[in-house]
């Protein structure tokens, strides 16, 4: 049996929630997300123009940073699934 397929709001809190305890370069986010690399940098491109992720250029190049309206998002969402869950929907 195949696991189901991951919906757009299923992908946006892999990557936020890998984003939530640290910095993290593109491989990185890459490999967290399970996503191929054309389809991370659509979605990463997304967050980035809704700031709820922003680019951070350092020492060892690009990293990726969830921001305060991101991990607002993200607490948000994970409240409202939680309340849809509990009607058993």
């Amino acid at each position: 049996m195949t696991a189901p397929r991951r919906d757009k709001m299923m992908i946006i809190t892999d990557i936020l929630g890998a984003l939530q305890s640290k910095n993290l370069k593109f491989t990185h986010l890459l490999y967290k997300s399970n996503l191929s690399h054309s389809r991370l940098k659509e979605y990463l491109d997304e967050l980035l123009v809704k700031t709820l992720v922003e680019e951070l250029q350092t020492k060892e190049g690009k990293r990726y940073h969830l921001t305060d309206d991101g991990a607002k998002f993200l607490a948000e969402y994970r409240r409202v699934n939680e309340f849809v869950k509990s009607f058993g929907l």
